[in-house]
């Protein structure tokens, strides 16, 4: 067997795309309307909430920064190309984007909320709560949308376990300028548990659904960082400086806005090759990747390259006229960004070495998050 037969096999096992795989297991228990049109009252979502409001403790609230006033609306919305007979009702709300996208007005309020492992915010509490917000941030982004407020589920057993999650979420709160403005949380639980919400909104939307045959696939990914040892966590984030942070995510609405690609997804915990099947079968497409072309630092081993969770990285579906401007577009944040592959219609996804390719994923026999645009019953 080749190593890249072998790399092939050990992608498809793991545990990165059988945490994908659970998706499918959970989305058919939701409401069969849970893709129907879906449009948000004018409601003062953009209002400060009172220090407190709907937290269970006052101490815990004073390390937590809240909004101080509200962020202008955008000024114009575009959207998908409603001549894709896909997208004609552009209200409905798909599952398997990295957020969800409700129209408003002229623009899209933008929803999303992580939930985090048990063990990982035991045993790293402060950088759990900083990825509360982290990583939030990014999956708003990741749509071409701009980041408003999150608002966090905590629990605890007693006051000094529930504080490092918390000054970690302040700090992710000021690094990235988002504020943290309410939540839920209880202090009397048998060990410490995170969820963490955003709100967003965007003006022309970045999808998992907007790919399209033939397109170039590129990957971008910020190389200034380290693992986190022993875990697959790439850390470009803390440390750096909080604008440069800021302005290298403004790149991905500057893409949306600028009509330079509509397609792009956050790479997530399924690595970049998971995070590239998962946008593939959204928007009922396949493709070949050539792993030797995914931005990756010199000294880093390429196994386990491909299975981290990079605190910047993003894949994108781009027209082959416009990859260069995007790739200049990264290149000019000192971000690594490169054509790895190239989209079709086949609904297979391959990975590609040299002149050896290997089947990673066959959709049309069986889904991954099983949101796909095209899934047959």
């Amino acid at each position: 067997m080749t190593a890249l037969a072998d790399l092939t096999i050990s992608i498809r096992q793991g545990l990165g795309l059988a945490h994908k795989r659970d998706i499918a297991g959970v989305i058919k228990y939701l409401p069969k309307g849970l893709n129907q049109p879906v449009s948000a009252p004018h409601a003062s979502y953009l209002s400060p909430s009172p220090a407190g409001e709907g937290r269970g403790e006052e101490k815990l609230n004073r390390q937590i920064p809240y909004l101080e006033s509200p962020r202008p609306p955008l000024s114009s919305r575009r959207g998908f190309d409603n001549s894709d007979a896909e997208h004609q009702n552009d209200t409905a709300v798909p599952v398997g984007d990295d957020c969800a996208a409700i129209l408003d007005g002229d623009g899209y309020l933008l929803l999303a909320t992580e939930g985090f492992l048990n063990d990982f915010v035991a045993t790293q509490p402060w950088f759990a709560g900083y990825c509360g917000v982290m990583v939030n941030v990014s999956d708003i982004y990741a749509m071409g949308g701009r980041p408003i407020a999150v608002v966090d589920a905590i629990w605890s057993d007693g006051e000094s376990q529930a504080k490092p999650i918390l000054e970690g979420m302040a700090t992710a709160s000021r690094v990235y300028g988002v504020p943290v403005v309410g939540g839920h949380s209880n202090l009397r639980n048998d060990r410490p548990q995170l969820s963490v919400a955003i709100l967003g909104r965007a003006n022309r939307l970045l999808s998992s659904f907007a790919a399209k045959p033939g397109q170039q696939l590129l990957a971008a990914i910020d190389l200034r960082g380290h693992f986190r040892e022993p875990y697959l966590w790439w850390d470009a984030s803390t440390g750096a400086p909080p604008e440069r942070l800021r302005e290298d995510l403004e790149l991905l609405p500057t893409l949306a806005d600028t009509g330079l690609c509509a397609s792009a997804k956050d790479i997530s915990n399924a690595g970049v090759i998971g995070t590239v099947l998962m946008l593939l079968e959204c928007s009922g497409l396949g493709g070949a990747i050539d792993i030797n072309a995914i931005p990756r630092p010199a000294d880093i081993d390429l196994p386990r390259w491909l299975r981290c969770f990079p605190s910047f990285g993003f894949v994108l579906s781009v027209d082959a006229d416009d990859s260069n401007a995007v790739i200049a577009l990264f290149k000019q944040r000192d971000i690594a960004c490169a054509v790895i592959g190239t989209t079709d219609a086949s609904r297979q996804m391959r990975l590609a070495s040299d002149d050896e390719e290997q089947l990673l994923w066959d959709l049309n026999i069986a889904p991954l998050i099983g949101c796909g645009s095209k899934q047959e019953n």
